[in-house]
């Protein structure tokens, strides 16, 4: 695994679909890699059915090993928000100046993580309040870029979002 060019993203079941396998593909096609890492190494169902195999376990990953995080929403981050090695995780890619991509309702995983207060974000309509609550500004475009966060809203975003990703690590990642 070369970690200057791969990704971690999160994974569990209820996932959704489209937020993962875009992004994936998208990175993919400008030469980085994505790494799911989940609870168990198992394969997962998305919110409409779509598989996803998972790469490691979140107990074994590391911020070391990768230049970016992708938090895909559906209703797994709600679960995942709770598990304090994601939340970790998720601080120590945004502290450590790494990508931290979320769309959708995958904005819960930051929030849970405190990193949004004062950031200008965007998500689901769904979580507006949510993010505003966290000290989110909250802004209804496709996709904001504040520092190392970038958030698009919903799967109708996701070609801004996917550019926006690959602009940013193209920049950033040596």
């Amino acid at each position: 695994m070369q970690k200057h060019k791969t990704l971690l993203a999160f994974l569990d079941d209820v996932y959704e679909d489209l937020e993962l396998w875009y992004p994936k593909l998208r990175l993919e096609e400008a030469g980085y890699s994505l790494i799911c890492a989940a609870p168990e190494i198992k394969t997962y169902t998305g919110k409409h059915g779509y598989p996803a195999a998972s790469d490691l376990l979140l107990k074994d990953a590391s911020v070391d090993d990768f230049c970016g995080l992708l938090v895909p929403g559906g209703f797994m981050p709600d679960k995942l928000r709770r598990d304090p090695k994601v939340l970790s995780l998720t601080r120590d890619f945004y502290e450590e100046g790494k990508l931290v991509a979320f769309i959708c309702h995958g904005g819960w995983i930051p929030i849970s993580a405190k990193i949004l207060r004062g950031k200008r974000v965007t998500g689901s309509l769904g979580i507006k309040d949510d993010l505003e609550n966290a000290g989110g500004i909250w802004v209804n475009e496709p996709v904001v870029e504040d520092d190392n966060l970038i958030s698009s809203r919903t799967p109708r975003d996701l070609a801004p979002f996917g550019h926006a990703m690959v602009r940013f690590l193209d920049a950033n990642v040596r």
